[in-house]
């Protein structure tokens, strides 16, 4: 995995989801969720068939299936990084974030309900 997505300090972690709790969103923390959770969701779901965009912090390919290598992938899950945090900690369903427009999933294996959360919401 690349250094850039590799899970983050717990004690790191552990104060930025304290600080989120209490709606104090600093964007290093959101950068740091964001990335750290993409780091275990690629953990859990190893492979390269459908990329997880949580602009502007990263991006990781996930899911075993066809590996995609050039251009725009067929499979792409996007969302902010609000709701990356949400889906992650187990505070937002899946299929509620869906319905609500705050993910977009086009493509095969793009549920990724089975691999969520990834975390405690209080964590």
């Amino acid at each position: 995995m690349p250094a850039r997505l590799r899970p983050a300090d717990p004690e790191a972690v552990a104060a930025a989801l304290e600080r989120s709790a209490r709606a104090e969103w600093a964007p290093a923390d959101l950068k740091l969720l964001s990335k750290h959770f993409l780091a275990l969701l690629a953990e859990r779901a190893p492979g390269a068939s459908v990329e997880v965009r949580v602009p502007p912090y990263a991006a990781a390919q996930v899911v075993e299936g066809v590996r995609h290598t050039r251009g725009t992938p067929p499979a792409v899950v996007e969302t902010d990084p609000r709701t990356w945090i949400a889906l992650a900690t187990g505070a937002l369903d899946w299929s509620t974030a869906v319905d609500e427009g705050r993910v977009r999933a086009s493509g095969e294996r793009t549920d990724l309900s089975p691999y969520l959360p990834l975390a405690e919401a209080n964590a």
